[in-house]
């Protein structure tokens, strides 16, 4: 038995191995199936942990991508609004330049018309003179005869004698006739076509860099320039639109420009734009409001100003819409001449003037006062300034006396009332008296020395001296050189250089003098 055992126990260890095996192998696998199932269900976890997260993160992602798409096209509407605004207003302009052209073309070509009709007039009255000098010679020819028959005189000297006469005649009927037409022509023309051409110079005058158009704004360092600019230039479009200068940015270190014609919106964007730079913040929503508190602040400032316009003037029972456009004269000037200051010196002007006469020289005040009312809005306005303030007075139920001395002191109409007459003086005394308007002294004085010197150019002439600021130029000629007709003729061709050589505001009066004395001493 221990003999078989012996005999079969390596066959037992060998299937023990072999069972062993076997069971090591299907433990093995078994392992590994149950491992590799975790790891599938370890992956499939972790592959839907990132599915989760992938969504999240898109969805985060679209979020933020809507976000940043409603922001763009909220940006875009809105700059949008802006550039249509802008352009809306530069159409406005330009089809308001475009009317203002229409109108002083119409204007030119009514002028030119009349200018034509002037000269067939003179070319019919040319004609009637040449009629007049063919009967003169006959007249001549028939004298000629006549003395011929009663006088001892030869021909040659009776007709020389005859001719001298006659050419003397001739000569003074031709002086009579020439001033009686520039008369004429001075009445109906003149005085019209110069007033039209000065409104069009300073109404439509190219825009120039000076004192009277600019402003410049000083700022606390050149980095305020990006902000006043704004991201692709808007905070400065918005600062145009709503004030109507123009900004100017440029070079100047520390400082800005704003141009403008019109010293009212020059004045709102001026404070509008100081106070913006104090306050740091500057984008168009911010700039509207403030431009906005300006100017109701500078509509109070005007109506102040006009009310003690009124009071200095000692007014009473005035419109207060009245009272706000003459406040409004603050910020308009003339020839650089402020408006209101012009207005109230002509008031004082015209009462003194009127206490002298024996008029009322309360009525001469308000009537002078009010006669520049219409340049408060003839930049907005289509007319002329006496037209346009005309129309303001009788709306608001001022006397007529008072709408005709604004309509007349230009004398473009006939003048009815002496109240009329007292204004225009009194006008003319303040804006041509040395230094109401802007001028330098050197060239005040250039003109007057060149006025001067082109009238005692003339032969016959013995002195000359302007008067009146330069608006008249007083010229003594030499008796026993120059005759009466001859001084007429003298002083239409000082006035004619003058009109070719200087350039001046208005009108310069020539004033020829002939005056002989005769001397002798009693001893």
């Amino acid at each position: 038995m221990s003999q078989k055992f012996f005999l079969l126990l390596p066959w037992i260890i060998i299937l023990w191995s072999a069972v062993s095996l076997l069971i090591g192998y299907l433990w093995r696998k078994y392992i590994g199936e149950r491992t590799m199932a975790a790891a599938e269900k370890r992956a499939k976890e972790i592959i839907q942990e990132a599915e989760n997260l992938a969504q999240s993160k898109k969805r985060e992602i679209d979020l933020e991508a809507k976000e940043i798409l409603f922001r763009l096209r909220t940006d875009f509407e809105r700059e949008t609004r802006n550039k249509r605004r802008e352009i809306q207003f530069q159409e406005k302009r330009l089809q308001q330049r475009e009317f203002n052209l229409e109108r002083k073309v119409e204007l030119l070509e009514k002028k030119e018309a009349d200018l034509a009709e002037k000269e067939r007039n003179l070319q019919t009255r040319e004609q009637a003179v040449l009629e007049r000098e063919k009967t003169y010679q006959s007249l001549i020819e028939e004298e000629k005869k006549q003395l011929e028959r009663i006088s001892s005189m030869s021909r040659e000297e009776a007709r020389n004698q005859l001719l001298k006469a006659m050419e003397e005649e001739a000569r003074k009927e031709a002086a009579r006739l020439e001033r009686k037409i520039e008369e004429e022509v001075r009445a109906n023309a003149e005085k019209k076509a110069r007033e039209i051409i000065l409104t069009a110079m300073q109404r439509l005058a190219a825009e120039e860099a000076s004192e009277s158009t600019v402003s410049v704004i000083s700022l606390p360092s050149d980095e305020i320039k990006g902000r006043i600019i704004g991201r692709e230039g808007r905070n400065i479009r918005a600062f145009e639109a709503a004030t109507g200068v123009d900004l100017i940015v440029d070079d100047t270190p520390e400082a800005v420009t704003i141009s403008s014609f019109n010293l009212f919106r020059r004045e709102i964007a001026r404070i509008a734009l100081e106070r913006l730079v104090v306050d740091g913040r500057i984008h168009p929503g911010r700039i509207e409001e403030v431009v906005e508190r300006v100017k109701k602040e500078l509509e109070e400032k005007i109506l102040q100003e006009g009310t003690n316009a009124v009071f200095e003037v000692g007014l009473e029972n005035v419109h207060p819409e009245l009272i706000k456009l003459l406040g409004r004269l603050k910020y308009r000037t003339s020839y650089g001449q402020n408006v209101l200051h012009h207005s109230k010196e002509t008031a004082f002007l015209a009462a003194m003037i009127a206490a002298d006469l024996g008029l009322d020289s309360k009525l001469a005040r308000r009537a002078a006062l009010f006669h520049d009312i219409g340049k408060a809005v003839d930049q907005e306005v289509e007319g002329t300034h006496p037209e346009i303030g005309a129309e303001i007075l009788r709306k608001f139920g001022e006397n007529e006396i008072v709408v005709q001395a604004a309509l007349c002191h230009h004398q473009d109409t006939n003048v009815s009332t002496p109240y009329t007459v007292l204004t225009a003086v009194a006008d003319a005394v303040s804006a041509t008296r040395p230094g109401a308007r802007r001028d330098t002294l050197e060239k005040y004085l250039r003109r007057i020395e060149d006025l001067e010197k082109i009238a005692s150019s003339f032969k016959g002439v013995d002195t000359a001296y302007a008067i009146s600021a330069g608006r008249e130029v007083r010229v003594i000629v030499k008796p026993e050189e120059t005759s009466d007709e001859d001084a007429h003729i003298l002083a239409r061709e000082i006035a004619k250089k003058i009109e070719e050589n200087l350039q001046y505001i208005g009108q310069v009066k020539v004033t020829v003098i002939r005056e002989k004395r005769e001397t002798e001493i009693a001893k």
